[in-house]
């Protein structure tokens, strides 16, 4: 383990939060929130001197880094900016508790979207803004950003994209993993501007187009009032609906369409799966809604955008889904477990890895009836290598495990098993709202603390895909150094 060159990149992961806490600080200081100023200065000034000295200390020449470093990197790296970034919230006073206040922090870097807030247009325009800022920071991946600023980093640098990137397999867009990640944030920042000026030209105030824009790239829903999206125009919930899909493509496609490479796109097995699941469910919800709205286009309208919301884990709702009938809320429901695109900033199992588990279980069918039949598994126009089906399998299988651990862990809580599972799920995978007390128009705000802090390491796995944060915790990973 190269211990030194971990604690390395923490500092610089500290001086980065620092940095990143001075624009919420600016925004308090045009809206003269004075108290709020100062939590943020002061966080930001702490975590600037503590991250410049721990890169000093740890400075070294060896900057090589495997599977390990990379995974316990990325790990403690989302740990350490949760606790960092809990605090302007508690030293401003606006959430008293640090473990709500952690919560709440958690699921603004993971992208979930969930709410210990029942009120949340108490809060100043400041910590509005830091809440979905934090979901812009999260989504791509703050190591990501390291990776393009840092020069110090190896090209072996790709175990810390593989570690924070969701998805069964990730590559280089380019030779070097260095600048794969300045392509990803270029792309990210682009369709960021871009929403944010399509809300903005759409009557939209333009901090609401800013932060909205923010939640919707990171695909993680935080909202400034109570209503979410549905206070706003038709206009801007298909604005934020039609965003929120393409943040859950792979963004690699938006890289070969740069290149200007169609035909790659149009072969692509798990974007054809990702918009037929899109499209199968908007349908059958907008038939199940039609009793329920005035018209078609408004039950198509509210079948969309929560659709999109829900597939790509992003959370924003337009009404509340909570109300909608047993069959909406079962497909919404098994959405959630599907997800959005691998490489994405969406959550969930990923698209990839249902397409690739379905063809599993069928050539695992063709086996047991042709014992002598070749019977591999082809995904994006090539074979699946072994490593990568057992991979797929052995993610699955883990993912089941923890999912009924944190469902068993916080059924103690007497809310009933629909808000309780609901709960798990909508953390796990990343989605935010979920059922019963925490739906759309509820929140988190009654579990007691020991649940919250389940329900935020919960969400540390579904974003970390859970083996970063297993590895990094394990005594193992850190016994023998290089």
């Amino acid at each position: 383990m190269n211990k030194k060159f971990v604690f390395y990149l923490l500092g610089r992961i500290a001086q980065t939060i620092g940095i990143l806490l001075l624009l919420p600080a600016a925004v308090a200081s045009y809206y003269q929130e004075i108290d709020q100023f100062w939590a943020f200065t002061a966080v930001a000034v702490g975590s600037l001197m503590a991250g410049t000295a721990i890169a000093y200390v740890c400075k070294t020449k060896n900057n090589v880094i495997y599977a390990k470093e990379g995974f316990a990197i990325v790990a403690l790296s989302w740990i350490s900016m949760s606790l960092v970034g809990a605090l302007p919230f508690v030293i401003s006073g606006e959430i008293p508790s640090y473990v709500d206040a952690f919560f709440e922090t958690v699921s603004g870097f993971t992208t979930t979207g969930a709410s210990i807030l029942e009120n949340v247009e108490l809060l100043s325009r400041s910590m509005l803004f830091w809440r979905s800022f934090t979901h812009w920071v999260g989504g791509m991946g703050v190591l990501v950003f390291i990776m393009a600023i840092v020069n110090n980093i190896s090209d072996r640098s790709i175990h810390i994209m593989r570690a924070e990137m969701p998805g069964p397999v990730v590559g280089k867009l380019v030779p070097r993993a260095k600048d794969t990640a300045k392509i990803l944030y270029l792309i990210y920042i682009v369709m960021t501007v871009l929403e944010a000026i399509l809300l903005f030209a759409g009557g939209m105030p333009i901090f609401d187009s800013v932060v909205h824009s923010f939640g919707t790239a990171g695909t993680g829903g935080f909202g400034i009032v109570s209503t979410s999206v549905g206070g706003y125009s038709s206009y801007c919930q298909y604005v934020i609906g039609i965003f929120m899909l393409l943040f859950g493509v792979n963004f690699n496609l938006y890289y070969l369409l740069l290149l200007g490479k169609l035909k790659n796109i149009f072969k692509s097995t798990e974007l054809w799966a990702y918009l037929g699941i899109v499209a199968a469910s908007v349908c059958a919800i907008t038939i199940n809604l039609m009793s329920m709205y005035e018209s078609f286009a408004e039950s198509f309208k509210h079948s969309f955008f929560q659709v999109s919301s829900v597939m790509t884990t992003t959370g924003f709702s337009t009404a509340d889904f909570n109300l909608w009938p047993d069959f909406s809320k079962t497909v919404l429901l098994l959405l959630m477990f599907v997800g959005g695109c691998a490489g994405s900033t969406a959550g969930g199992l990923k698209v990839s890895r249902v397409v690739i588990l379905y063809k599993m279980i069928l050539a695992e069918i063709r086996r047991l009836l042709h014992p002598r039949s070749v019977n591999s598994v082809r995904f994006e126009g090539k074979t699946v290598e072994q490593q990568t089906l057992a991979s797929v399998a052995t993610y699955f299988a883990v993912y089941v495990i923890c999912a009924a651990a944190i469902f068993l862990v916080i059924s103690f809580e007497p809310f009933g098993f629909e808000t309780n599972f609901s709960a798990m799920t909508a953390t796990f995978n990343n989605i935010g709202p979920g059922f019963g007390r925490v739906g759309a128009a509820g929140s988190f705000a009654d579990y007691s603390d020991f649940s919250t802090i389940v329900l935020s390491i919960s969400m540390l796995l579904g974003r970390l895909e859970i083996f970063p944060l297993i590895i990094a915790l394990s005594p193992a990973t850190w016994k023998k150094s290089r």
